[in-house]
């Protein structure tokens, strides 16, 4: 599933080619996605794309009194392609420049094309999220005052996203493991050291998967078409059983929430 670095790679690919272009045409050939894509073509014709930028895992278009809000899901990816380009399967929305096109291909149609008038944030999806991870906004001491009396596992809290916006599970693996904090450890348990260890290795986490393109599973590819590849950096996420890259004990797996954990017990603790 894309999370916050998959998007940020997909924003940075698309950004500077679609800044200040305008939009000649939508080409809808499937519109049953998570939510039924809407009348987009009186909507967007002719407007001029301001700016694109991300909040948590979602790309904001500014057409100035509007936003197209676009999900990539579980499986979704854009790509900028030349105009003409002829789609393949699963290649659900283009949105037509003067040359080019952007195109969404999601196989499993979790994905998601919205538009909203006024400001993105607004909208009931983004209006609740919590902090930019690689903003100042995470610190250390922010972190510590999110944990306060908090009993679930400091690996929920990573992925709540009304607190922290779009770590998601590959990296919230990652990060604590980073830290040394084995992710069944009780949030209010965590000392403001240990906070600042954290915030700090969330960073280094996203930051690290952006340079190397994100992570490619299955479908995600950037907007050149080409996968990433930080998944072959991953200390412990889908590594069970194997030993662990800085002390040799097998990485082991657990359920949080329905969701795989994965950590070493001997460079992790509680």
């Amino acid at each position: 599933m894309p999370e916050l670095p998959e998007v940020e790679v997909t924003l940075r690919g698309i950004a500077p080619r679609l800044a200040g272009r305008r939009i000649s045409g939508v080409v809808v050939r499937e519109a049953r996605l998570r939510w039924r894509i809407p009348d987009l073509i009186p909507v967007l014709q002719s407007r001029a794309i301001r700016a694109v930028r991300r909040r948590a895992k979602y790309l904001l278009f500014d057409c100035g009194d509007g936003h197209l809000i676009v999900h990539l899901g579980m499986s979704g990816s854009l790509r900028l392609l030349p105009r003409g380009a002829p789609p393949g399967k699963h290649d659900h929305f283009d949105l037509l420049l003067d040359d080019v096109l952007l195109r969404l291909h999601d196989p499993r149609r979790f994905g998601a094309v919205l538009w909203i008038e006024g400001r993105a944030e607004s909208h009931p999806l983004l209006r609740d999220l919590g902090i930019e991870p690689l903003t100042r906004a995470l610190s250390g001491a922010r972190l510590h005052a999110l944990t306060r009396g908090r009993r679930t596992a400091i690996k929920q809290l990573l992925m709540d996203g009304r607190r922290i916006a779009g770590i998601g599970n590959i990296y919230a693996n990652e990060s604590l493991f980073r830290a040394a904090i084995h992710p069944a450890t009780p949030a209010r348990r965590l000392s403001r050291e240990r906070c600042a260890r954290l915030a700090a290795a969330i960073k280094e986490t996203l930051r690290a998967a952006i340079r190397a393109g994100g992570s490619s599973l299955r479908d995600f590819v950037g907007s050149d078409g080409k996968p990433g590849y930080f998944q072959q950096r991953y200390w412990v996420y889908e590594r069970a059983g194997q030993p662990c890259r800085r002390c040799g004990t097998p990485i082991r797996r657990s359920l949080q929430g329905q969701r795989s954990s994965f950590y070493c017990p001997r460079c992790q603790r509680r």
